[in-house]
Order: structure tokens, then sequence, then C-alpha cells
């Protein structure tokens, strides 16, 4: 086959690399021409994807996938075009900006030729594959869907850094317009996709039609938000358990030692560009769901709430060198997308703090980039919130952070053996350090 994909960022690189890896012949559309320099040199533009840059080695030089940044190169004449453009939501009003898909959609449809199927994987809002793309697909270049094109919802189910691992481990899901359009999208899908076999699994692991592509929009929604749901109870409890003198660890080992409880962890943050996004989606065609807005308030008001522990302990801020631990929004990843770095640098200014920033896979000029003043283990603190579960902090010590009053470990990531002596608030922990009378 043909394929041409439609933005080559952290999903959609590896997407096309999968696509090419399974024998076919791919062409990736970009509107950054650095990106598209770099794929075309076999050199991988971002850092932290297990294999790619092995596979870009290979795939290149044989002719199997190249990039450019114009679209009549890449979409006339093609099988399948896939599109993985980023949906950015407004942080004050929930709503999601459409603004790159929009532009995206209209470049694909002013160069769409009949015989294509067009498959959505970008997340999206419930019933916009049928409602936008759709007729802004049709207006653009004059085919009529399901007859002269065909256009499937298919949504992206992984993980950044273990890409090609996870398109083996998970289903993958399709929905499409039509009965053909259905019948083209699983076979495309089952021509560029190998699968682990799942016995865990009620059928086997492979393509998955939903039957509709609303439904399969709601099923990516669902399941991330799922997610941040589940966390925002643990905050929830982890609260209580704090306020009451409770370990709510113990309590969530406890509980999932039975079948039916899967309580997450609680934490500072939650960040990327999945979790804290997709409830607001499901939200704007949803807008009753009370739990999920609820859940994601809870959420985003940790950094605040945790701050708030530490200035209960320090007393006043002002002046204090305080130093935020992680940039990331995750341990082991280098991206900042909705990273609870920003909201917790912003709790401590605000309280008049000296903050500054410390993230092992962040250059210095990096951090300032990011408008943090960098900090180098060793310097003088008064204060220290873990944001991120770097494996680097998992054996921090106070020799580690001279001067240091108080951490906060916002992940319980720290060993509290370490710690002994020194203040020490883990979130869902009681605000009180114990292990200073250890």
């Amino acid at each position: 086959m043909r394929i041409a994909v439609i933005a080559l960022g952290k999903i959609g690189l590896p997407l096309a690399v999968q696509f090419a890896d399974s024998g076919h012949d791919v062409v990736g559309v970009d509107v950054n021409p650095q990106t598209v320099d770099l794929v075309n040199a076999s050199t991988e533009p971002f850092p932290g994807e297990a294999m790619l840059q092995e596979k870009l080695s290979a795939l290149v030089p044989a002719g199997r996938l190249r990039a450019t940044t114009d679209y009549s190169e890449a979409i006339p004449g093609a099988d399948v075009v896939v599109l993985v453009v980023p949906l950015f939501v407004n942080d004050t009003t929930w709503e999601p900006d459409f603004a790159w898909m929009d532009a995206a959609t209209e470049s694909l449809a002013a160069h769409l030729t009949p015989g294509t199927l067009v498959s959505y994987e970008t997340t999206l809002p419930v019933g916009t594959t049928r409602g936008r793309w759709k007729p802004m697909l049709e207006a653009g270049s004059g085919l009529k869907e399901g007859q002269d094109f065909h256009l499937v919802f298919s949504p992206e189910r992984v993980l950044t850094g273990r890409v090609f691992e996870d398109l083996r481990k998970y289903p993958k899901l399709i929905g499409a317009l039509s009965g053909e359009g259905a019948r083209r999208a699983r076979s495309f899908y089952e021509a560029v996709l190998q699968f682990d076999e799942r016995p865990d699994l009620a059928r086997p692991n492979g393509v998955w039609d939903l039957g509709t592509a609303e439904a399969s929009e709601m099923a990516k929604l669902a399941e991330t938000t799922y997610r941040d749901v589940n966390i925002g109870l643990a905050n929830q409890f982890g609260i209580f358990a704090a306020e009451n003198g409770i370990d709510v660890y113990q309590v969530i080992e406890a509980c999932n030692s039975q079948p039916y409880s899967h309580i997450h962890r609680p934490g500072i943050a939650v960040g990327g560009h999945c979790i804290p996004v997709y409830p607001r989606l499901y939200l704007t065609t949803d807008p009753d769901a009370d739990i999920v807005r609820t859940a994601r308030l809870l959420n985003a008001s940790m950094p605040e709430r945790l701050v708030k522990q530490a200035e209960g302990v320090l007393g006043s801020l002002e002046g204090q060198r305080a130093v935020v631990l992680g940039a990331s929004y995750r341990g082991g990843v280098k991206e900042t997308a909705f990273s609870g770095v920003f909201p917790t640098v912003e709790a401590l200014r605000e309280r008049g703090a000296v903050v500054s920033v410390h993230d092992p896979l962040y250059s210095d000029d990096e951090l300032r980039s990011l408008g943090f003043e960098p900090y180098e283990i060793g310097g003088e603190i008064d204060l220290a919130i873990l944001q991120t579960d770097h494996a680097h902090y998992r054996e921090l010590t106070p020799a580690q952070l001279p001067g240091v009053k108080l951490l906060v470990d916002g992940r319980n990531a720290t060993d509290g053996s370490q710690w002994v002596g020194t203040p020490r608030i883990v979130v869902g922990t009681a605000s009180v350090p114990v292990n200073a009378d250890a």
C-alpha cells in the first residue's frame, strides 16, 4: 500500500515507521521543515522513543519512508491517509481548539483522490468524525464519503517511549461511517500491525470494530477519563487520610488485594497530553458529567494543596529557597505537557518563595527556556518538592539538599529511611512528619 501520515510528532512518526516496517511505502507530512529534514536524514527528531532511531536508520535509506511539507506530494493516489495532528484544549473554557486539525483537514481535502481511506487517530469529542471531518472533507474535495472515499476513527492508544510495544499489546479500535469503510479499515490495520496474544482478553487481540465512529471516539475518551477520575478518587482518599493520620498507601494496597478494587495512587499532579485533557473533551459533549468535572478540578488543585501543606509546616514561605524536583510530567519522559511543575512553581512564587527547578533530563538552558531558574543538586535549599518520579530521585538524601528543612514528596518516590530526622511530607499521608521521632 501507499500510505500518507499527516503530522510526524511523537505518535505520528512512530506510526509512519511502523507502517513502513510492515512492508508498505510511507510518506510523512509535517509543517515543520526541520522535522522533515531530520526524518529524511534518518535522524530521530526527538529522543526517548525505543527502537525509533534503529528503524529510521533502516527504512529511510531503503526508500520505504520519506517526509515532506507538501500535501500535494503525499496525498494524491494514497491508498490510506492517517491523520494524527494535535488537538488543543483551552485552559479557561475547556473547549477544544481545532485550529491545527482544521488546517490539516482542509489541506488533506484539497488533494484527496478517489479510493482513499482516511483514518483520524487524534483523540476527539464524540461526534467529531461524522459531524466535522466528513462535511469538511467532502466540501474541500468534491468527493462523497462512503462512495468516493471512506472515513474511519481509530484512536491511538499508546504511550510515548514505548509506542512500538503498545501497538502490539492493545487491540486496535476502529469505528467507520459505512460498512465498506469498516471493511477497508480492518484490512488496513491488519496489514500494518502485529498483535501479541492476550489470553486475558474476552476476544482475540487484534482489530476491534466498535460499529460506529461515535463508539470508537467514546472508547478513547472513556478509558482515559476513567484514569483521571480514579486518580481523583485516590487523591480524595489521600487528603482524608493525611488529615486523620492514616497511611493511604496501606489502605489502597489492602483494597486492591480484592479483585474488584483497582484504586490508583494519589499524586501532586496529572500531566501529559492525554489524562488531563481528554476528560475536558468528554465534558464538551456530556456537560452533565459532574463526577468527571469534580475529579478534574480536584486533580488540578493538588499542587496548590501540597504547597499549602508545606506552608503549614514551615510558616511563611516568603524568601524561602524552594526547589521543584522534576519538570517532566512523568518519570523517565522528557516532556512537560500539562506538567505539575508549572502550577507548583506558580503556587510557590505567589507565596514569595525563591523558586528553582531541577530535572536530570533537561539542561539549564532548556529549563530557562521554560521560564525556570535551574537548580544544581548540592545547592543550599530550604524546601524541596518532588514533582516527577524520576528514578534519579529515588535515592535522594538530605545531604544532597544542604539546609533542607522540609521535603514534600508528591509521588511517594523517596525512601523514608533516608530522611530520618528531616521533616518529610508524602502525598496521602499525615501532614505532621512522623519520622523525625524515629
